[in-house]
């Protein structure tokens, strides 16, 4: 792709990001560039709205769901849908299995999470949300099913060392 054949929509998301931002693309067919671009988007909460924007334009798919998936840990619960639906649903499946187990992981940080907790439950869950549950969750009775039968040795072992 060539800085002509970047959507309009596209460039017109990039020349605002760069404004709200500070940081310039100089070509815009770059992939990286607009990943540096999008990265300092991401820590501006005046921006997002804006990069959502650039999401939805997007002509790469796989930059757009590395996107999506910064956002969705920095952004409301509630937000969460808008930005996994701006992506091609080819590439919507990983990032609506994130959303869901961040709601997951803050549900049982704040302890409201699910009552019944067994291997059949955790089972379900990938490493990365047990991992997170066996490192940011207190509940004893999570951290003990997952010190049994967590997937792997590390999260056995964190869940073992959370629990004391």
């Amino acid at each position: 792709m060539t800085d002509a054949d970047v959507p309009p929509a596209l460039r017109d998301a990039v020349r605002r990001l760069e404004a709200l931002t500070g940081t310039a693309v100089r070509d815009l067919a770059d992939g990286h560039a607009r990943w540096e671009l999008y990265r300092a988007a991401l820590a501006s909460d005046a921006a997002r709205p804006v990069l959502l924007a650039a999401v939805g334009a997007e002509s790469d798919a796989a930059l757009a769901s590395g996107v999506v998936g910064e956002a969705l840990e920095r952004v409301p619960r509630a937000e969460r849908e808008s930005w996994v639906r701006a992506l091609a649903p080819a590439v919507r499946a990983f990032s609506t299995r994130r959303a869901q187990e961040l709601g997951t992981l803050e549900d049982l940080r704040s302890g409201a999470g699910v009552r019944e907790f067994g291997p059949e439950l955790v089972n379900g869950w990938s490493d990365w949300l047990q991992l997170r549950i066996a490192t940011e969750v207190s509940d004893p009775s999570v951290l003990r099913v997952l010190a049994a039968a967590g997937r792997t040795k590390r999260i056995r072992r964190a869940a073992s060392v959370a629990l004391g």
